[in-house]
């Protein structure tokens, strides 16, 4: 009976067979029940993210307008562990071999991280794809429409624009590269994070860096 419905469990199967007129008990029916094979479970995204954030690194673009309403894109590249900005650089036209090349820019050498979450943005095309992937880097693709699934970029970008970008009107390329400069030097090594125990990630950078030294 349980062969031929496999979606019946246990308390199912009993009642039937008091139906039938077959006095059983239903634990002996629960020990008789067949034993399927179950898959492993496989980790939740929250899992995956504080597994290996420690070899991780998150990117995205965000847009910025100018005061002659012209658009500028920034590419920003950051370390999930602690929260800080390793990379950055401002275009007028991305591209998928300009998107690369900031990947090489931030990572020279032997330095490359094993995990990179990004979008699906098409900006990352077959070059960008080949490029990062001879760095050894293995890219992990966000679920469309899912933002949540890259938190850490998602509310850098979020800090950025209340903290800094709704205050000032940019002007230019320049001007911009100037602004968000200035900003990062203050969010790597002054702003305190909730999710960092309210301090900087400079210094905890420090304090891993310190702790591997030791080790």
């Amino acid at each position: 009976m349980a062969m031929a419905n496999p979606l019946w469990g246990a308390p199912r199967i009993h009642g039937e067979l008091l139906k039938l007129g077959i006095e059983i008990l239903e634990r002996t029916v629960s020990n008789l029940m067949p034993k399927y094979p179950r898959k492993p479970s496989s980790q939740t995204w929250r899992a995956f993210l504080k597994n290996h954030r420690n070899n991780t690194v998150s990117i995205d673009f965000f847009t910025v307008p100018t005061i002659n309403f012209r658009i500028l894109f920034v590419f920003v590249i950051l370390k999930n562990c602690h929260r800080k900005v390793i990379h950055f650089n401002v275009t007028k036209h991305p591209t998928a071999q300009w998107t690369a090349q900031q990947i090489i820019e931030a990572f020279p050498w032997v330095t490359a991280p094993k995990y990179l979450i990004r979008d699906r943005d098409s900006i990352y095309g077959n070059y960008f794809k080949q490029r990062v992937k001879n760095m050894g880097i293995k890219q992990i693709i966000t679920a469309p429409r899912s933002p949540w699934q890259n938190p850490y970029v998602e509310r850098l970008i979020g800090s950025i624009r209340r903290e800094c970008l709704d205050h000032v009107i940019v002007l230019n390329k320049r001007h911009l590269q100037k602004i968000l400069s200035s900003y990062f030097e203050y969010y790597n090594q002054d702003r305190t994070h909730y999710g960092l125990d309210k301090v900087f990630p400079l210094k905890v950078e420090f304090k891993q860096n310190h702790s591997l030294v030791a080790r």
